[in-house]
């Protein structure tokens, strides 16, 4: 079935606002939920920066506009019955006013079925606290600890194995070998203040590209 194109026409605005889940386009986590009203609505679309309707303060809002954490634009969606907005942002900072990157971080239940890209920011994470909160005998610590001239031999060392994996034709070493090489690209991005985020960025980024601008993507 061919995709319909929205206009601000389509949409059903209940008292005025229409519900707004935000979601990252890098992570996939979602964000938070929100309102828009019409004027909220075209100065999103005009300025590609996310803007709400705020029930409390009964104003528009720009999300960012304090903190400086903006939510840029990249693609927008209505649901089936065009009473509600799926917006997917490239988000700075976090995006909930505790501090916490997304608003839903209250656990209701969790049956332990994570996306598997997820685990990628679960250690990203994890490295950025044993740097805040060392633990004795870890060796994220070890390695953080040490020059980074240590962390990129440890890297140099992981390639060399997946490479011996590969050609082994060893499925099995090539996974095992290349979650180790993950985990220590993480360490050197974390020494390098490199985001997981704005490597991820990059990446998408080269996608529909000229081919001088894309590299190894085709």
């Amino acid at each position: 079935m061919e995709n319909k194109e929205i206009t601000i026409k389509d949409l059903k605005f209940v008292n005025g606002l229409i519900p707004v889940i935000t979601q990252d386009i890098i992570t996939g986590e979602v964000l938070m939920q929100a309102y828009m009203n019409e004027e909220a609505f075209n100065k999103t679309l005009e300025t590609n920066k996310v803007h709400y309707f705020s029930r409390s303060r009964n104003k528009l809002w720009l999300k960012g506009e304090t903190s400086g954490h903006y939510q840029e634009l990249v693609k927008m969606y209505a649901d089936c019955d065009n009473d509600s907005i799926l917006v997917l942002v490239k988000q700075t900072g976090c995006a909930c006013h505790t501090g916490n990157y997304s608003c839903f971080f209250n656990e209701i239940q969790d049956n332990k079925c994570n996306s598997n890209y997820k685990i990628l920011f679960d250690l990203e994470k994890l490295v950025q606290d044993r740097k805040e909160n060392p633990v004795e005998g870890s060796y994220t610590n070890y390695l953080l600890n040490k020059s980074v001239d240590k962390i990129c031999k440890k890297i140099g060392e992981e390639a060399s194995e997946i490479i011996i994996g590969a050609m082994k034709r060893s499925k099995d070493e090539v996974i095992y070998e290349a979650a180790d090489f993950l985990y220590h690209l993480t360490v050197l991005l974390n020494d390098q203040n490199v985001s997981m985020n704005e490597v991820l960025t990059e990446l998408s980024g080269r996608f529909g590209k000229p081919k001088e601008n894309m590299k190894f993507i085709k």
